[in-house]
């Protein structure tokens, strides 16, 4: 028996197919989705092929494939669209946000999110949150902008996502629940987002139900519990999105 790794792992498993098959063995390679009680791993294509561990032969573990940029930067729209600040506004391919004092830093931080954004609007948007009291603060994807190798990153949070084309689409009987919501990316793609790790594997069957094909989580690189309990619902690191805390050039 293999020692299997943590779900939401890309692997490539070669497993025995039943009797008189030709050829006996074949392999699926995919993310792997649970290990008992049957072995289940969901393709590219987003099928779900699902053996027992007894006819596995040989495991591997891969690397992800590489998040391209734009997957990254539809990604941090939908997020931004189903979590969005009492005040926002549009400067320069960058979405300036404003939300209370002691909310979260996604609703209290500029993302650059339009490909035209770059370094020379951050004089504006310092002064921006200057008008309003506020830390000026910027939040940067990875590779959505380059950040000097001298910059030190206030937090850092992990964008994780999950697959939810094999879940059970029947709605829980418990109603909608809170802390999830369901939006659509510029390229098509149906997201549920979770404000905080999904505490049952029902919430995931509620997303699907929504018609959600995939689902995100953002958690803070401090919370390492929190990670964990996201991976083991099969969550996986599809980016990090560092917060940075801008100068108050005022003083």
């Amino acid at each position: 028996m293999p020692a299997w790794p943590e779900l939401g792992t890309r692997v490539s498993v070669r497993y025995r197919r039943p009797a008189g098959s030709v050829p006996p063995f074949t392999d699926a390679v995919g993310h792997l989705l649970a290990v008992e009680p049957t072995i289940r791993v969901q393709t590219k294509s987003g099928a779900v092929v699902e053996f027992a561990a007894d006819d596995v032969v040989a495991l591997r573990t891969l690397t992800d494939r590489p998040v391209r940029t734009a997957e990254i930067r539809n990604l941090e729209r939908v997020a931004a669209a189903g979590w969005p600040a009492d005040e926002q506004e549009w400067l320069d391919g960058w979405l300036l946000r404003a939300g209370r004092s002691d909310a979260a830093l996604s609703v209290n931080s500029a993302v650059p999110l339009d490909v035209s954004a770059n370094a020379r609007a951050v004089p504006a948007i310092a002064d921006w949150y200057r008008q309003r009291g506020r830390q000026p603060r910027i939040a940067v994807p990875d590779r959505l902008l380059p950040i000097p190798p001298t910059q030190v990153s206030e937090h850092v949070e992990q964008v994780l996502v999950c697959e939810l084309t094999d879940r059970d689409a029947t709605r829980p009987d418990s109603g909608d629940p809170d802390g999830c919501v369901v939006s659509d990316a510029p390229d098509g793609t149906r997201w549920a987002g979770f404000a905080t790790p999904p505490s049952s594997p029902e919430l995931l069957s509620w997303a699907a139900s929504c018609g959600a094909t995939r689902g995100y989580v953002t958690v803070g690189e401090d919370r390492p519990a929190a990670i964990e309990s996201a991976r083991a619902l099969g969550f996986r690191l599809h980016h990090r999105r560092r917060y940075l805390a801008l100068p108050d050039s005022s003083n």
